[in-house]
């Protein structure tokens, strides 16, 4: 039987960070909130609403802004997003392994199938709106054995699932940070995994 392997969604598989600068940069003038879409893209996994509490938007007004994101998104963002490199090929590899592959990502599930289907990306299952931690019951769920990710946040959702943590410095933090955080190995990008994960399939 093959091997489950979890992925993040933003800068693991694609890099959606211009339609996210504008996205947000958007929000702010539409609400007359000083919302900063640079600093947002620069720093992505954290949950959109901690992300608005951040930039100082008052908690009654939350609510509103994360739907009318959620609603500007597809349009905004979608189009302009790219698969980072190795992203078909990660996922390709599980498959040919006989493996089954879990996106679990803090995104609203709906605009990251949008994703997904736009870059062509064939995911076995798809699971939205958990962060850190709490990735660990879709992990769990699904029985995932390993669980790859960019951020602080995936290396702990993936040790409190009990699944191998794959970090990949594509997104904000550094191989050391993720290395500190117990990261069993980190990759400069996702074109390094079918290599390791060839050799991590055939150990018993």
């Amino acid at each position: 039987m093959g091997i489950t392997v979890g992925f993040d969604l933003d800068m693991t598989l694609i890099d959606p960070r211009p339609g996210m600068v504008a996205v947000m940069n958007a929000l702010g003038v539409e609400s007359g909130l000083p919302l900063d879409g640079e600093f947002f893209a620069a720093n992505l996994g954290p949950p959109l609403d901690a992300s608005l509490r951040g930039f100082g938007a008052p908690e009654e007004r939350i609510p509103e802004l994360v739907t009318r994101f959620r609603a500007m998104y597809p349009e905004t963002v979608v189009p302009v997003t790219v698969a980072l490199p190795g992203a078909a090929e990660a996922l390709h590899a599980v498959r040919e392994a006989g493996g089954r592959t879990v996106v679990v990502t803090g995104k609203y599930a709906p605009n990251a199938k949008l994703h997904l289907d736009a870059l062509g990306l064939e995911v076995d299952v798809l699971v939205g709106e958990l962060w850190s931690t709490e990735k660990a019951a879709a992990l769990t769920e699904h029985g995932a054995r390993v669980y790859v990710g960019d951020h602080l946040g995936d290396v702990r959702g993936a040790l409190a699932a009990g699944a191998v943590p794959v970090g990949v410095t594509t997104g904000p933090c550094t191989k050391a940070e993720l290395l500190a955080e117990g990261a069993d190995v980190v990759f400069d990008s996702l074109t390094e995994f079918p290599g390791w994960f060839s050799s991590f399939a055939e150990l018993p």
